[in-house]
């Protein structure tokens, strides 16, 4: 007897080897819920954070840039896949009998990946920009940690009983409960199972998190062997994302938008791959060299926003000058700078250097004296060598020097 006739026979509940999904997915501590999504959320995003550190360290990265940039594409990533999440299912929040006021909320799950990397890519972008960091390079240290992160934040999916797929007899099925608050109202959200399960499907969430794990060790394997570059890693990650995801999606029979009878993220996989091949195959080869990789300066807290302003403009100091209170200090030195501008511009001033006095006229002509003296000695040879780039660039010893 085969194990599909042996399943037909059996009741469900008399089958082992069905998985069971979690009676709860949130536990109320006081007035706090503790939800499992959000849990698995925040863990994928410390995991994708160490993992790109420790990769970016190793191609020669500045400690603590990860992290910097993590902060500026955490948040638009989160919101992006949000954004996309509700415009692909747009009829439950809007449609007839939709709760339009819960769109935005995020831990009642509901995710899509497409949205979050594509703002979080622009989030990166930004911070990319500002450290003065090559975005590739950047990309290519993070994504078997991007990988990693979604395939944790799969088992959210898991604790809340959503995106799995059509009933099954497979005897690896899983097990879906009704769930009732404690008001005995269906809650599948916040509410706690009880009674038998009501059908067994397939574990989509199960497959797209090994699919995911393999993708890490994949991608792990390819960047050791080749020593892939300028972004071709992670347009590897992407294509075996996409790759897996689009046989996943067709395994789903739960709500979603459909395109000419194929479910919208079918699409999406399908499109993105594409561009993620053509990438891989045309940009250019190779690997970036340490020194591309370094920023050279040390960096100011994204949080110091003046100071990011003077560091993306160009007019950051050198990293052996620049410290955590020169960066707190930015704002105060350069409006002390602007008043001190502003009176050497006054008409006063300008009026006092023409008015014929001799220490003032002895005092400007020594100083230009002085300037010719700079001057020739630099061109001569004489003096000092002033402190190059590359200097600063053996500062590698963490945030703001420490």
């Amino acid at each position: 007897m085969t194990i599909r006739a042996l399943a037909d026979r059996v009741p469900a509940s008399d089958v082992l080897a069905y998985i069971p999904s979690p009676p709860r997915g949130v536990w109320d501590i006081g007035p706090f819920p503790l939800r499992a999504y959000a849990i698995c959320i925040i863990l994928g995003i410390v995991a994708a954070i160490w993992l790109g550190e420790k990769r970016w360290q190793q191609r020669g990265g500045q400690q603590g840039m990860v992290l910097d940039v993590a902060m500026f594409a955490v948040p638009l990533g989160l919101i992006g896949g949000r954004l996309y999440h509700v415009a692909t299912d747009w009829s439950t929040y809007f449609g007839p009998g939709g709760k339009a006021g819960d769109w935005w909320k995020i831990w009642q799950g509901g995710l899509g990946i497409w949205g979050a990397v594509l703002l979080g890519a622009l989030g990166a972008w930004i911070g990319c920009r500002i450290y003065k960091i090559p975005l590739p390079a950047f990309g290519d240290a993070i994504a078997p940690g991007i990988l990693l992160a979604q395939g944790i934040g799969r088992l959210g999916n898991y604790f809340n009983q959503e995106l799995f797929g059509r009933t099954t007899t497979m005897p690896w099925g899983l097990e879906i409960y009704d769930r009732f608050n404690t008001h005995g109202d269906p809650d599948l959200m916040n509410g706690i199972a009880s009674g038998p399960p009501v059908k067994i499907v397939q574990p989509t969430f199960l497959y797209e998190l090994i699919w995911n794990l393999l993708g890490v060790a994949i991608l792990l394997y390819v960047d050791r062997k080749f020593k892939i570059g300028h972004g071709r890693l992670f347009a590897l990650y992407v294509a075996i994302y996409c790759f897996g995801r689009f046989f996943v999606e067709l395994l789903r029979d739960d709500h979603a938008t459909h395109i000419a009878g194929i479910r919208i993220n079918s699409f999406t996989a399908a499109i993105v791959f594409l561009c993620a091949i053509a990438y891989f195959v045309f940009a250019t080869k190779g690997r970036e060299t340490p020194d591309q990789v370094r920023a050279g300066v040390l960096r100011p807290w994204p949080w110091q926003f003046s100071a990011l302003r003077k560091y993306g403009a160009g007019t950051g100091v050198a990293a052996a000058e620049f410290t955590t209170a020169d960066a707190a200090a930015a704002d105060t030195a350069a409006d002390d700078a602007a008043v001190d501008l502003e009176k050497s511009d006054s008409p006063d001033l300008e009026k006092a250097g023409s008015s014929g006095d001799p220490a003032t006229s002895e005092s400007a002509s020594e100083g230009n004296e002085s300037a010719k003296v700079r001057d020739n000695s630099s061109e001569s040879g004489e003096s000092e060598p002033a402190v190059t780039l590359d200097e600063t660039k053996t500062v590698d010893s963490g945030k703001n020097g420490s």
